[in-house]
């Protein structure tokens, strides 16, 4: 799904590695394919927490000011991405 909506160029995507090792997460994107614009690297789950990240996955739709419009907790369908996440993006770029 990711990979699919990082390709239409619609949004960019950004990824946390939350708590792993950052090795297994650049072999885990290299062997899944990589969505992302930029990837972070949280160790320790710090910025995890300033965005109440508590399972994973999760999905946040951010504005330009930084404020979360969005957060879905577990996996995104074509179905979210289409009725939620995208017209959402639409809304916020012409703000």
């Amino acid at each position: 799904m990711l990979l699919d909506l990082a390709a239409s160029g619609a949004v960019p995507i950004y990824g946390l590695n939350y708590k792993d090792k950052r090795e297994d997460g650049l072999a885990w994107l290299k062997g899944m394919g990589d969505p992302y614009t930029v990837s972070i690297y949280d160790f320790d789950g710090r910025v995890g927490i300033d965005y109440g990240v508590y399972g994973v996955p999760e999905t946040y739709v951010i504005d330009k000011a930084g404020v979360i419009r969005y957060k879905r907790i577990g996996p995104l369908t074509p179905q979210i991405v289409k009725e939620k996440v995208l017209p959402l993006v639409r809304e916020l770029e012409r703000a």
